[in-house]
């Protein structure tokens, strides 16, 4: 059954984007669509009109089909007219082993690139304007010899946003989030944020952007409680807007995700193997919520909401992987390959997208899971060499208009 509604899911998305094409290529001229090629004018399938041929193409599921046939196909693929694919984008540091006794630990810049699944490469994203402030964010410090700060993105209405962080003096490093939209590779600055901290909650549901908990500069009770929303739906992005405090103050001991999970975000205050609390804050009603304990218990490392509808969990010790039945309260455990858990033990952060799970282990592997097949199929993506990646995220593929 699950199968089964996820396909019929996949058809609806296939018919929604040629009508999103359809829809363009009327509202284009035909100068517009033309396309040339050292002066010659091209199309795209003998014949046809472009706009019409566009519409053809876009019903193909698999955009590395089209650009195996051709390089006009190719060129489609990668221009804005056609919809854009789905692409993974992560965020690179570079690799470091433990120093030395006596040495300092250094640290290293930020890298963020995307995966291109048509060419199987990494592409950097386009650097940011000098005065949005990613080059201040550190991930490695001398004060922690064992212990990596975090840096937390989310990802929500097709943008990535990097929207917590520590600087070199322990202080947050960022005062606005810096917005990646994919669609036209540009870097923007949100609008500031009310209180700007580090360690806290970050997510996402339904296109809004959240950070909870956590601390400023120093621990403030007042920061620890309080919860803001930026809706990144809204072009203009007036301003943060404040929320109903937490409860109490245990959320602010370490950075976690707030998931994204049928019009809730869904919070376990500490990794590993410590006694753990859940809250639940129901974003229609403002309102916060105990976690049941039968949900807090799959909680055994990183989870993420399939289209904010369906929870899956990685065992981090065992490397199992569990998917939340709601109607009955508990975790059911999903059968992968033979020797999957085994890659996916030391699971660090996850993402769920169209039926894959993306996973960083804590050895520095990017593996991806298709929870839709059974058993579930395993494999890794090769990573850029020395670099270590911290997060990874499932966001439309980069524009290229210039591609060759």
């Amino acid at each position: 059954m699950k199968k089964i509604k996820y396909e019929h899911t996949e058809r609806e998305a296939i018919l929604k984007r040629s009508a999103s094409m359809a829809t363009a290529a009327a509202r284009s001229t035909p100068a517009k669509r033309r396309r040339t090629d050292d002066g010659k004018q091209i199309v795209l399938i003998d014949g046809l009109p472009d706009h019409i041929s566009e519409i053809c193409l876009s019903l193909v599921f698999r955009p590395s089909l089209l650009a195996a046939v051709c390089t006009r196909w190719r060129r489609l693929v990668y221009s804005p007219e056609f919809p854009p694919f789905s692409s993974l984008y992560a965020l690179f540091v570079a690799s470091s082993s433990d120093p030395a006794p006596g040495f300092r630990r250094v640290n290293s810049a930020i890298q963020l690139m995307c995966f291109d699944p048509v060419s199987s490469k990494w592409d950097p994203l386009p650097p940011p304007p000098p005065e949005l402030p990613l080059n201040r964010i550190i991930y490695r410090h001398p004060s922690y010899i064992s212990f990596n700060l975090p840096i937390q993105c989310v990802s929500a209405s097709g943008k990535l946003v990097i929207i917590a962080g520590s600087n070199q003096e322990l202080s947050p490093a960022i005062s606005h989030p810096l917005i990646f939209d994919p669609i036209s590779s540009a870097w923007t600055s949100g609008p500031p944020i009310g209180t700007p901290r580090r360690w806290c909650a970050t997510g996402a549901c339904g296109g809004v952007i959240y950070i909870a908990s956590g601390m400023s500069s120093q621990f403030s009770s007042t920061v620890a409680k309080s919860i803001e929303k930026l809706d990144l739906t809204d072009h203009n992005r007036s301003n943060w807007e404040k929320l109903r405090e937490m409860r109490d103050l245990r959320f602010s001991r370490e950075a976690i995700d707030a998931v994204g999970w049928r019009r809730k975000l869904l919070m376990v205050n500490v990794k590993g193997d410590a006694v753990k609390e859940g809250a639940i804050y129901d974003v229609v009603n403002d309102d916060w919520e105990a976690m049941p304990e039968e949900m807090v218990a799959g909680w055994r490392g990183p989870v993420a909401a399939m289209e904010e509808e369906t929870l899956y969990s990685v065992d981090e010790k065992k490397g199992t992987v569990r998917i939340y039945d709601a109607d009955n309260r508990e975790w059911r455990e999903v059968a992968v390959v033979e020797g999957g858990e085994e890659l996916l033990k030391g699971a660090q952060q996850i993402t769920a997208v169209a039926g894959k799970l993306s996973i960083i282990t804590v050895d520095g592997r990017i593996v991806m899971v298709d929870v839709m097949t059974e058993p579930a199929k395993i494999w890794t993506v090769e990573k850029p060499q020395g670099l270590e990646p911290v997060s990874v995220h499932v966001l439309p593929r980069m524009s290229r208009p210039d591609f060759s």
